[in-house]
């Protein structure tokens, strides 16, 4: 951790020092634990004469990290900067705050922090010691030292809010959650003072919302939200190169991860990509600061676009024969791919019996290596194939034509999870268009400055001659008939029982990370689902679509702590479920704002 003024010290004798005993136990933790809250509010509204105030005016004071110490409050002034300076942290969380009184004038505290500098967030402990003097307390000691990566935040007690559990039961109203450990450790409900234990800090949410975090069973890493990560679609090299897009991906998943979070997706699928997205698993899974990422890796296919290749690395394997399927997959089951994503475009109906053996092929592989299959399929037939393979998620609908009663008790059968991916296509025909509606508007300032411009220049580029007014509105009308009947595929198929999960198909371009996910809900129930299973589908049977049922998905006992305070009733319109307040990622509880990208 970098070391700045507002932190790290420590004194190195108190002997000496100004001021007698008089004053109680409880006189003096109180006086020291309003020091310490003044301490705090300072360092957070970038006051620099309250925050000086703080300390000791002594050459005994030492501020320490692991780098070192300085000694006096002549260099604490000096490396603290004005308001508004970069030498403040930009955001300072403080938790758990505790004191212990160690003799007449003299009281030990300590808090767990969570500060954001330069974008990055690192979490630690702080320690302070406070002595009495002429003027009243001082802080004589303060050390700062960051914690181990994967160390979980402190306790937290959220109060008061109507709770939505994920799994479609009652809803609990003046709901108590303990989180302990990164944890849900209890769920209730109650108003009395010994609800929460004694020491626990609350947050009090009487009139809102809570939800699990919400689950994207279908996003892509390795695709930007823009044109330049889509060069098939509308090819753009000349002025944004494909390597050096794909580069900014790798290097910068962060662009994507807080604009997750700030929609309140706490965990995605990448459903396919290049093979440093199975990297994100391992870098988000413990932090606070990104969604869960599970990763597929390396996408099976029955075709490979030249201009989404890179000369030293690729997202697809091209599926020749099945000596290279069962290579692939056990290759990917060695490189640690959360699952095995089969892209099956069907372009040619004659080859349709061949790609359903290729993914025969390849599940009897990854089944055995116990690796489920993920299948990209929009037609009836080559979704049948993927049922009766043993496909464990369908991303995209049916959209060709009706499912009927064989393959609707197939998929019931097989427990296969269904993720209808509905507004996608309508992305692709805004870029042809070159049109950026009211609502890509609205999710522009949800996104990374460097997406929102690219997304935005779009405007600014000459349209295709292929795409005149009269080919645009055949391709709105063909768009208008395949919602309908993806609309209705979706409703049969959740009457009739099958999971339905929520994934966006995002980093296609116009298809945003993060945001895209409340247009997606918003179509879902607009195919006919009620807002709860709505919900449902985007968090307890997300969860279980992504192999992480018993531990993501639930506002239950023993699950990992990523929730969502709203400020409206999803119940009631799952539009609501935009009017985010806090989000809680790992028990790390953030005002929304916070986190944006």
């Amino acid at each position: 951790m970098r070391e700045i003024g507002w932190g790290l010290a420590v004194l190195l004798s108190l002997s000496g020092l100004p001021g007698e005993a008089q004053a109680g136990e409880a006189e003096e933790l109180a006086a020291a634990r309003e020091l310490f809250k003044r301490n705090i509010r300072a360092i957070q509204e970038r006051d620099r004469e309250a925050y000086l105030a703080c300390y000791l005016d002594s050459d005994r004071l030492v501020r320490t990290s692991f780098e070192g110490h300085q000694l006096g409050i002549a260099g604490l002034s000096s490396s603290t900067a004005p308001s508004g300076s970069d030498e403040w942290p930009e955001e300072l969380l403080a938790r758990d705050l505790r004191l212990s009184w160690v003799e007449d004038g003299v009281v030990y505290g300590t808090y767990r922090y969570l500060v954001v500098e330069d974008g990055e967030a690192t979490s630690g402990i702080s320690e302070r010691l406070f002595v009495r003097t002429e003027q009243g307390f001082r802080i004589a000691v303060t050390t700062a030292f960051a914690a181990p990566p994967g160390t979980p935040p402190p306790p937290i007690a959220l109060v008061g809010a109507t709770l939505y559990t994920g799994d479609g039961a009652e809803r609990i109203e003046n709901a108590v959650v303990l989180i302990r450990n990164g944890k849900i450790e209890s769920v209730g409900s109650g108003s009395a003072p010994d609800s929460v234990p004694e020491g626990i800090d609350t947050v009090d949410l009487r009139g809102r919302f809570l939800i699990p975090g919400l689950i994207d069973t279908h996003v892509h890493y390795s695709q930007t939200g823009s044109a330049d990560g889509r060069p098939d679609a509308l090819d753009l090299r000349d002025r944004y190169p494909y390597e050096q897009a794909m580069a900014d991906n790798r290097l910068h998943p962060e662009r994507f991860h807080r604009a997750f979070l700030y929609a309140g997706v706490t965990a995605v699928f990448d459903a396919g990509g290049y093979p440093w997205t199975r990297d994100l698993a391992a870098a988000t899974e413990h932090g606070t600061e990104a969604p869960h990422v599970v990763a597929a890796g390396p996408l099976l296919s029955t075709l490979v676009p030249p201009q989404l290749t890179l000369v030293d690395q690729s997202q697809f394997v091209l599926m020749e024969d099945e000596d290279v399927i069962r290579r692939a997959v056990r290759s990917h089951a060695a490189q640690g791919s959360a699952a095995i994503k089969l892209w099956m475009v069907l372009r040619e109906p004659d080859h349709l019996e061949e790609f359903i053996d290729q993914a025969r092929i390849a599940a009897d592989e990854a089944l055995g290596l116990e690796l489920p299959v993920v299948v990209h399929a929009t037609e009836l037939e080559m979704a049948r194939g993927a049922v009766l393979a043993g496909a464990k998620l369908l991303v995209h609908s049916v959209q060709d034509q009706p499912v009927d009663e064989d393959f609707i008790q197939a998929a019931a059968a097989s427990g296969v999870f269904y993720c209808p991916t509905l507004i996608v296509g309508g992305g692709y025909l805004d870029l042809y268009a070159r049109r950026i509606t009211p609502e890509l508007e609205r999710q522009l300032e949800q996104v990374d400055a460097t997406v929102r411009q690219r997304v935005l220049a779009t405007r600014e580029i000459e349209r295709d001659a292929r795409f005149t007014d009269a080919v645009l509105e055949r391709i709105a009308g063909r768009q208008e008939r395949q919602k309908q009947i993806m609309f209705d595929n979706l409703k049969r198929l959740h009457e009739a029982g099958v999971p339905v999960v929520m994934g966006t198909d995002a980093g296609n371009p116009m298809t945003l990370h993060g945001p895209s996910a409340h247009v997606e809900m918003e179509a879902m129930q607009e195919a006919g689902l009620t807002p709860l299973a709505v919900l449902t589908a985007a968090t307890r049977d997300a969860a279980r679509a992504l192999g992480r049922g018993s531990d993501l998905g639930l506002l239950l006992p023993g699950y990992i702590a990523d929730l969502v305070v709203l400020e409206e009733d999803p119940a009631e319109d799952i539009a609501h479920v935009r009017s985010i307040l806090k989000v809680v990622r790992g028990g790390q509880v953030r005002d929304r704002q916070r986190l944006k990208p």
